[in-house]
């Protein structure tokens, strides 16, 4: 099976969901596309927006530099970890476009190029969040929506030694996910907002992959369907968390909420969610209700959240206002071929 794209583009390709929602399995299916290169996640988009500000007026060169050296430099950027030339990157981001999104679009383009292949993209299931600042840096952006069950998603983000919250901010996490997922699909239109399932992602790869290949304009090459080879060469063994990539794609997992999650957790989940679980297909427990007190705590912790969420949203807004330069890539084909060459 096959998709027939009219034309070869390279619109980037941002990845994202709830953290716990497979975005690591899809993250590798698209790496082994013949075309498509996605690294492992990094940390260095979103803090490079936040800090936009610092780094000063990017149309002169030693701002650009500075720029670079911290992309490239920086531990916490994890660009190190993409195994590229350091020094030949800095010297790529000093001699590109003097904006923000074309210096992180370098990034990426060469990292693709190191691959040998056209197109670049980005996962981090946060990026639900931040949809609006990668199309100020990246307007021909496309994005991908991998959604789980909500339940799945709970019962593995309480697993994980990073999640340092609890069951009410992780009920939390996919339904403000799911949420904003439904305003992007309608805010962005089926040309640039696609969302699929897990559960029919690790049931029928083919099927799925050959879907969303079509969504991307690229052809469904078969590769796609089985990541583990390149899952045993990229996740390191220590992420225990993502062991499950090594093995073939199964349907092992689906469903495990029922015996991974207390029935009280299960309920306050299926509550939270409401209507959304069913427009997706997930058929509820049957488990009573859960108790007010319960209700009533996550109440608080999402109120909680959506405090804090629009505070940040108030602080962008100001930095908007004040940074030195616009932020879109600039990037071209042009500069693409000269960069190749």
């Amino acid at each position: 099976m096959s998709t027939a794209p009219a034309a070869r583009h390279d619109r980037p390709i941002f990845v994202l969901g709830c953290p716990r929602s497979g975005t690591t399995l899809l993250r590798l299916m698209l790496h082994s596309h013949p075309r498509v290169a996605i690294p492992a996640e990094t940390r260095f988009v979103l803090p490079a927006y936040t800090a936009r500000c610092d780094f000063g007026d990017l149309r002169e060169s030693k701002n650009r530099r500075a720029l670079a050296e911290w992309i490239t430099g920086d531990r916490s950027t994890k660009v190190q970890a993409l195994g590229m030339d350091a020094a030949e990157l800095v010297e790529e981001i000093v001699d590109g476009p003097p904006t923000l999104g074309s210096a992180l679009g370098i990034v990426f383009r060469a990292y693709a190029r190191s691959h040998g292949k056209e197109r670049w993209g980005d996962k981090r299931p946060s990026y639900s969040q931040h949809v609006g600042t990668l199309l100020r840096m990246f307007p021909d952006a496309q994005f991908v929506h991998l959604v789980r069950d909500g339940r799945d998603c709970v019962a593995s983000l309480l697993e994980m030694p990073w999640f340092d919250g609890d069951v009410h901010h992780a009920v939390s996490a996919w339904r403000e996910t799911i949420d904003r997922g439904r305003r992007l699909a309608e805010r962005l239109g089926p040309d640039t907002y696609y969302e699929l399932q897990y559960e029919r992602l690790v049931a029928d790869a083919t099927d799925e992959l050959t879907r969303l290949c079509g969504f991307l304009g690229e052809d469904f090459d078969p590769a796609m369907t089985h990541p583990e080879g390149l899952a045993k060469q990229t996740v390191p063994s220590r992420k225990k968390w993502h062991g499950r990539t090594h093995e073939a794609v199964t349907t092992n997992r689906v469903g495990s909420w029922a015996e991974r999650l207390d029935p009280w957790e299960i309920s306050l989940a299926e509550a939270a969610f409401g209507e959304r679980l069913a427009e997706y297909g997930y058929e509820p427990s049957g488990l009573p209700k859960p108790p007010a007190a319960q209700l009533a705590r996550f109440t608080r912790t999402a109120a909680h959240r959506r405090m804090a969420q629009s505070k940040a949203a108030l602080r962008e807004r100001w930095k908007h206002h004040h940074e030195p330069n616009p932020v879109e890539c600039l990037l071209t084909a042009e500069h693409s071929a000269t960069a190749a060459g």
